[in-house]
């Protein structure tokens, strides 16, 4: 039985009774639907309140929108609801991650490169704060992964680097701030992303630590957190082949699971060995590495009698409701294993619904100016090995070339815009090149007295194979070719391994982040307004022998 009282839920007598006397309330087919958190989205607004006014589904997310339009959306869920929702949302950003007109006040990179824990405890109040706005009670934050491999083209920003005491400390601080505000953490992704340089969301990827490795950095990373009373982790479709063995000698290199369908990993590492009583979650299971793991009328009944709590995401939520429920009858999910899931879900639900328990305080926050001081802290000069070049002076300069790369559209503007205004407003005559419009040409007519300022956006992004610069197929005339007859900077707004691309520039900044103000922020740094003072929270130089000349 789960002792509901201790950590991490804590629970009080009138909470342990509500799950009591709910999930004693439900029938089977009910706590089966309490076991799936779906994409709002994904189905009309009346078959939304019908799931969950038959108690069919536990927790819904809503891709990020206008706050008014979330709140309107959850309103008449709230009324019809059988049992409380898990409302969920992506609060990795800030509450961007939830709602389309919330702040987005930076990747957690951006957070570690400012290398300070009020920082990190600002960044998560103001994606709480946010969140809970529009009713948000549990988030799918704070990524733990360690961002080991600068091919992976998921992880890179999104995570607090590679430094394994710098990723356990802040996403101790961000899981603690965020609960102390009324919202559930969920750290992903477990047993952890970044070692491979493929995307789970494509097909299953490995975490190929030594076990020995994996428990002395990601394991520790998760030991912290569950010793500080997280509440929830989210399982990858990752596989720790090492891990499983270790814990399951048996195991052939071809039975080791992803994380979201181990009994090794879920049960016998995380609460056999770690002690972990909270909610277990798998990662999406509309992603390829999930679904070709096994045959999916059995993984999704698998994946709760292995350990997790909940299934997020479905592609297909009947067929999916359905395998459920037939694992069930099938002796593929036990009742004990169902009902210990479900507990699970309802303690989570009694601890942010706050169940007989006055509603949490809203915090103050001021989202745009610590973003903006986070910014100032965070923007790091990586490499300067041409110093005359900066700072960007009137006197120094006739012109500046700018060449923006990859998206141009960030929060409120675009980077192009935004640049164009603040280098104009400061007196330089300011050129916007556009490569399809020039030809080929030699040297002769290059000065030193024009600096070309690379402004790049490539973001990461699930589906995608690489993040890398693309050039333009027109002689590729826009990359840095002359950076030897001309003064050169290349900055990067949202990844921190473009060195790999441009590695013989010679000055080269991460800013981790694109908003309008780090685009200003990293101006006024070029131009000497203020200092450099970010610290990389990886190694930008990708462990290249170039990339430093």
């Amino acid at each position: 039985m789960i002792d509901l009282t201790k950590q991490p839920f804590y629970l009080n007598e009138t909470q342990v009774q509500w799950v009591k006397d709910t999930l004693g309330s439900l029938t089977a087919e009910q706590k089966a639907g309490q076991l799936f958190c779906i994409m709002g989205g994904d189905y009309t607004p009346e078959e939304r309140k019908i799931l969950v006014q038959e108690g069919r589904v536990g927790g819904i997310l809503f891709r990020p929108a206008p706050a008014e339009d979330i709140r309107a959306w959850y309103r008449p869920l709230d009324e019809a609801a059988m049992v409380p929702l898990l409302k969920a949302a992506n609060l990795e950003e800030g509450g961007y991650g939830a709602i389309s007109d919330g702040t987005l006040f930076g990747w957690p990179m951006l957070a570690a490169a400012a290398d300070d824990e009020k920082m990190v405890e600002n960044f998560a109040k103001v994606c709480a704060v946010e969140g809970r706005s529009v009713g948000i009670n549990w988030t799918f934050s704070p990524v733990c992964d360690l961002d080991l491999n600068y091919l992976n083209p998921i992880t890179n920003v999104r995570t607090y680097g590679s430094d394994k005491e710098r990723v356990k400390k802040f996403t101790e601080i961000f899981a603690k701030t965020v609960q102390d505000c009324g919202v559930a953490a969920c750290a992903k992704h477990y047993p952890g992303d970044g070692v491979d340089y493929r995307d789970q969301h494509l097909h299953p990827t490995y975490n190929s630590l030594s076990a020995k490795e994996w428990y002395e950095s990601y394991g520790e990373i998760y030991q912290n957190m569950i010793a500080k009373d997280l509440l929830s982790i989210m399982a990858g479709h990752i596989v720790q082949p090492y891990v499983a063995q270790d814990v399951n000698p048996g195991l052939s290199l071809a039975e080791c699971l992803p994380a979201s369908l181990s009994k090794e990993l879920l049960t016998g590492v995380l609460r056999e060995k770690f002690g972990f009583n909270g909610l277990i979650t798998t990662d999406a299971t509309i992603m390829g590495g999930y679904c070709m793991a096994m045959e999916r009328k059995k993984a999704i009944p698998m994946s709760i009698m292995a350990g997790c709590d909940m299934l997020v995401f479905s592609t297909d939520f009947q067929e999916d409701y359905k395998c459920l429920l037939d694992g069930l009858r099938e002796g593929l999910l036990t009742e004990e294993r169902l009902d210990e899931a479900v507990t699970r879900a309802l303690a989570l639900k009694a601890k942010v619904c706050r169940i007989g328990e006055a509603a949490v305080r809203p915090e103050e926050i001021e989202a745009e100016k610590w973003h903006r001081e986070c910014a100032e802290k965070a923007i790091t000069l990586v490499k300067q090995l041409q110093p005359q070049a900066l700072p960007a002076t009137k006197e120094k300069y006739d012109c500046i070339r700018l060449v923006v790369l990859g998206k141009d559209e960030i929060p409120g503007g675009s980077i192009t815009e935004t640049a164009l205004n603040i280098l104009e407003k400061n007196g330089f005559q300011v050129e916007v090149y556009k490569p399809l419009e020039d030809e080929l040409h030699g040297t002769g007519k290059l000065s030193k007295r024009r600096l070309v300022l690379y402004l790049a956006n490539y973001e990461h992004a699930s589906n995608q194979t690489a993040v890398r610069v693309h050039w333009s197929p027109k002689h590729a005339l826009d990359s840095p070719r002359f950076l030897n007859e001309e003064n050169c900077v290349f900055v990067s707004f949202a990844n921190p391994y473009h060195l790999q691309d441009v590695p013989r520039v010679k000055t080269y900044i991460n800013a981790y982040t694109a908003t309008q103000a780090t685009v200003e922020i990293v101006l006024e740094k070029l131009m000497g307004k203020s200092e450099f003072t970010g610290i990389s929270p990886v190694d930008p130089f990708c462990g290249l022998i170039d990339t430093r000349l």
